[in-house]
């Protein structure tokens, strides 16, 4: 192959690439803090942590900076599968460099993947909704369909027993109050529920829920404040309290859970279903002990999903989303 033809091709995948972090701005992140970067230059795209972007108290760890930046990752990730490119993927490749959390590089075109396509038509319609459920619940086929999707990106998923969702709840109600009276929490909860719409970040009053009686409780993000949206008339009685978890809680361990994370909820939304992350109990370090008991073999909670059905036909309002030249660097 000549030096033209190798030019073209590095500009074609380049373009891909771009166009595949540009899709992964769409994944979800705590408090939508976005906290990633992209550098893309010929056919390698490289996905780094954004520090600036990484939340103090509600994630002193770093765990939820990790799933989230996991998230854009197999949102990138499937974005190029359904279109039939071709990429290796190198996670965590430099020791030296820790907020370099990951490598793709494109090797050549193919058919188009199925499973991808499906997961990558549903990245723009996929929402966070904080509403009620109603009595309808998530058949038993569509978890295992779930499951499987999870499973593929090395994480497990497990549904909370009707019996156990009560202890759930403690353990979610109780990490909720330890947050709230620490003020650097409520310091950050505010710089983020509070945002210059120009930033594209955070999570607006108009995507909040309003205070009801829950099965689980939903986290406050206005205490102070009015939330846009009603719980609406359901009561989360069909709903599914899913625990994704994984084999420890290494960075390698939870980024890949952010990508199992990300393909649960994209493949959640293209089962018709809706979900709602809830991540309280895993960012306060007794509760997430605890959380441990839940699970059916050994392992370690990244996070809780409530998956289920709205009463409702109200379509949510879109969260907003940082403008591509803040965190894409594209180089020739």
């Amino acid at each position: 192959m000549n030096a033209d033809a190798n030019a073209v091709i590095r500009a074609e995948a380049r373009v891909a690439l771009e166009s595949a972090a540009r899709s992964s701005l769409r994944a979800p992140s705590v408090f939508n803090t976005q906290p990633w970067k992209w550098r893309v230059a010929g056919d390698v795209a490289e996905l780094f942590s954004d520090s600036a972007r990484r939340l103090g108290a509600t994630d002193a760890e770093g765990r939820l900076l990790l799933l989230s930046c996991g998230g854009a990752l197999h949102h990138a990730r499937i974005a190029l599968a359904a279109q039939g490119w071709c990429a290796e993927v190198d996670r965590l490749p430099d020791d030296r460099r820790p907020d370099l959390l990951a490598r793709i590089r494109v090797t050549g075109r193919g058919a188009p993947d199925p499973v991808a396509a499906g997961l990558a038509a549903s990245v723009s319609r996929r929402r966070t909704d904080r509403r009620a459920f109603g009595e309808r619940r998530p058949s038993d086929d569509t978890l295992a369909r779930l499951g499987r999707l999870v499973e593929a990106e090395g994480a497990r998923l497990h549904e909370v027993p009707d019996e156990r969702v009560p202890t759930l709840a403690m353990l979610v109600d109780q990490a909720a109050d330890v947050e709230y009276f620490d003020p650097a929490y409520r310091s950050e909860l505010t710089r983020w529920t509070h945002r210059p719409a120009w930033t594209g970040d955070g999570v607006p009053p108009a995507t909040a829920v309003q205070n009801s009686l829950r099965r689980v409780p939903v986290r406050n993000l206005l205490p102070s404040g009015s939330a846009g949206l009603l719980a609406g008339a359901g009561d989360d009685e069909g709903a599914v309290y899913a625990i994704l978890y994984g084999a420890g809680d290494r960075p390698l361990n939870l980024l890949c859970g952010g990508e199992a994370m990300s393909a649960l909820l994209l493949g959640a939304t293209a089962e018709g279903l809706a979900t709602a992350p809830i991540s309280e109990a895993v960012e306060v370090a007794w509760p997430r002990r605890l959380l441990r008991r839940l699970l059916p073999d050994t392992g370690e909670p990244f996070l809780i999903v409530r998956l289920g059905y709205v009463d409702s036909d109200e379509v949510l309002p879109v969260s907003p989303r940082r403008a591509a030249h803040d965190a894409i660097q594209v180089e020739d």
